[in-house]
C-alpha cells in the first residue's frame, strides 16, 4: 500500500545480506547501520530482531553452515568410494583462500565466544558436532568396506578435524607459505599415510 509501513525483509534475506557484505567488504565493514542500509531497515530494528551483533554473527554462521551442511550431505551420499567422498569432505572443509567469508565469520564468532552464554556455546558445539558426526560415519563406512585401515573413527575424526582446523586458519588469515593447494596436498599425504596404508 502506497505510503504504508515498509515490511521488514525475511530474516534469511538479512543473513544472506550479512554474508554477502562479509564476502564483498570484509567483516570490519559489517556494522548494524551498514547492514540496515543494505536491507532497508534501521539498526534499531535489526537489534530488535537479533538482540546484539554477536547474535547476528552467530545466526549468520548458522545460516551459512546450513547451506554447507546441505552441500556436505549431497557430497557424502553420492555414489562414490569412501575415499573419493572423504576427499570431497576435505575440499569443502578447507577455505577457498585468504579472506574466505565463511571462515572469516567462523573465526570471529569463535573469538567472541569467550564471553558467550551457554546457549551460544551449545549452538557453536552443534555446528562442530555436525561436521564431526558426518566424518565419523564416513570413516566407519570406509573401514567396513575395507577401503580404510581399522582405526577408531571417532578418535581419528577428532585428530583429522584438528589438523584441518589448524591448516584452514592459516589459509583463511593468509599466512605466508600456506595456500589452499599446499594444505590439500599435506592433508592428502596424511590420509594416505595414516588411513590408506594396509587397506
Amino acid at each position: 500500500m502506497a505510503g504504508g509501513r515498509r515490511q521488514a525483509p525475511p530474516r534469511e534475506d538479512v543473513l544472506a545480506a550479512a554474508m554477502e557484505m562479509i564476502a564483498d567488504r570484509g567483516l570490519e565493514k559489517l556494522t548494524m547501520a551498514a547492514l540496515g542500509r543494505e536491507v532497508g531497515m534501521s539498526s534499531g530494528h535489526l537489534l530488535y530482531y537479533f538482540g546484539s551483533k554477536d547474535e547476528l554473527l552467530l545466526r549468520t554462521l548458522e545460516w551459512s553452515e546450513g547451506r554447507l551442511g546441505a552441500e556436505r550431505g549431497r557430497l557424502l551420499t553420492r555414489p562414490a568410494t569412501a575415499r573419493e567422498r572423504l576427499d570431497a569432505y576435505v575440499d569443502l572443509y578447507v577455505p577457498d583462500g585468504h579472506g574466505d567469508p565463511h571462515w572469516t565469520l567462523w573465526l570471529e564468532v569463535w573469538n567472541r565466544s569467550k564471553k558467550a552464554d551457554d546457549d551460544a556455546r551449545d549452538r557453536q558445539a552443534a555446528i562442530e558436532g555436525a561436521w564431526h558426526r558426518d566424518l565419523v560415519a564416513l570413516l566407519a563406512e570406509g573401514i567396513s568396506r575395507g577401503e580404510f585401515r581399522r582405526v577408531d573413527p571417532d578418535r581419528f575424526a577428532a585428530r583429522l578435524r584438528a589438523l584441518l582446523d589448524g591448516f584452514s586458519i592459516h589459509v583463511a588469515i593468509g599466512l605466508r607459505g600456506t595456500d589452499r593447494a599446499q594444505v590439500l596436498a599435506h592433508v592428502h599425504e596424511f590420509l594416505a599415510d595414516s588411513l590408506l596404508a594396509d587397506a
